[in-house]
């Protein structure tokens, strides 16, 4: 079978290699791929920036963002075959900290965990891959291909968690939601706060195309201006930084409205340097009771919670966000420089799947 492969540390367009067919070990789903969403992180492995092979071999099957179909499940597993599956992209770490051991294994503290597609595990970029059934999620097959969104909302739904975890700490009833960054990350931030009954602003630096569509189409407000102009205008109760760019992340942390949360989803690249006035950030956070928390990963049950707000979601919007699918065998497109009015690029495992 065809499967896309790179050599980690060492900066090459990805392309499919033959390896062998899995084989389910006991408790395994036999799963044949569907689609693979690409991401950052993605690119950063094929750049030759981050990743890790499994050990004793120098290759790393790509793919994290997962879409595919049960052909064969254990008896008892609660799967079976023709069941739509995402896979789970963390494994807690065998020796597992205190937080791996009570599930969260979001929250690894000694970072021995294990990541498919990414780290120490091969990933989900392959026409057949197996996974273990406590490690899969049913999606609803209402979704189709946009069901390969699974993996970035759980993402989002975790932020969100966090978000009104922090919120309890006191009364807590926000209206205004502002996102920044109108990627997969920022609008499927923003669809899970429009399903909250928030007022949700998203800010992107385009400004028409196919991010302020989605927006709009959303019933969300759309904003392309100056990052500081947009929080001082609106003084949101909440915002999901989805950009990781300095000045949009210290905008947001001094803007928000007495009580506010920022969740930072974002990853700043190093080596920027921003003059801020930290005295007049610390002063607001303190004395508003604000709050920044940074939120990355997800466990089962954000995946669980992603599922059901996918399920609710209008059907035609998500699939609106997958605005490019590149074949298998042309998948070296999927990482090339993209516009700034793409969203989600997918590579198609099966073409039958679109």
């Amino acid at each position: 079978m065809r499967a896309l492969t790179v050599r980690p540390g060492h900066a090459a367009t990805p392309s499919p290699q033959e390896i062998d067919e899995p084989t389910p070990a006991a408790g395994e789903l036999l799963v044949r791929g569907l689609a693979l969403g690409v991401c950052g992180t993605d690119r950063e492995i094929a750049r030759g920036e981050y990743g890790q092979a499994p050990g004793g071999r120098d290759r790393l099957v790509l793919g994290h963002e997962s879409l595919g179909r049960v052909e064969r499940a254990p008896d008892g597993s609660g799967f079976g075959a023709g069941d739509l599956v995402a896979g789970v992209v963390r494994r807690p770490d065998p020796e597992p900290c205190g937080a791996c051991a009570h599930g969260e294994f979001d929250m690894c503290r000694n970072g021995r965990y294990e990541e498919r597609g990414i780290k120490g595990r091969d990933g989900y970029g392959s026409e057949m891959w197996s996974v273990e059934a406590d490690y899969a999620v049913r999606i609803d097959p209402g979704l189709g291909l946009a069901g390969v969104l699974m993996e970035p909302t759980s993402v989002v739904a975790k932020a969100w968690e966090q978000i009104e975890r922090v919120g309890a700490r006191a009364w807590f009833e926000p209206r205004r939601a502002l996102v920044t960054g109108a990627g997969p990350i920022g609008l499927l931030a923003a669809l899970l706060g429009r399903q909250r009954g928030l007022d949700v602003h998203v800010l992107d630096r385009v400004a028409d195309g196919a991010k302020p569509e989605a927006v709009r189409a959303l019933g969300a407000t759309y904003h392309s201006g100056d990052a500081a102009d947009v929080v001082s205008a609106l003084r949101p109760d909440v915002v999901v930084e989805a950009t990781g760019a300095g000045p949009v992340v210290f905008d947001c942390v001094s803007g928000t409205a007495a009580y506010g949360i920022v969740c930072l989803t974002g990853v700043s690249p190093v080596g920027r340097r921003l003059t801020v006035d930290a005295g007049q950030v610390n002063r607001e956070i303190v004395l508003e009771n604000d709050a920044v928390v940074g939120s990355v990963n997800a466990n089962l049950r954000h995946y669980r919670q992603a599922a059901d707000a996918l399920a609710k979601a209008d059907v035609d919007w998500l699939h609106r966000l997958l605005t490019r699918k590149v074949p298998l065998e042309r998948a070296g497109e999927a990482f090339e420089q993209r516009p700034d009015d793409d969203i989600k690029t997918v590579i198609m495992l099966d073409p039958d799947a679109a």
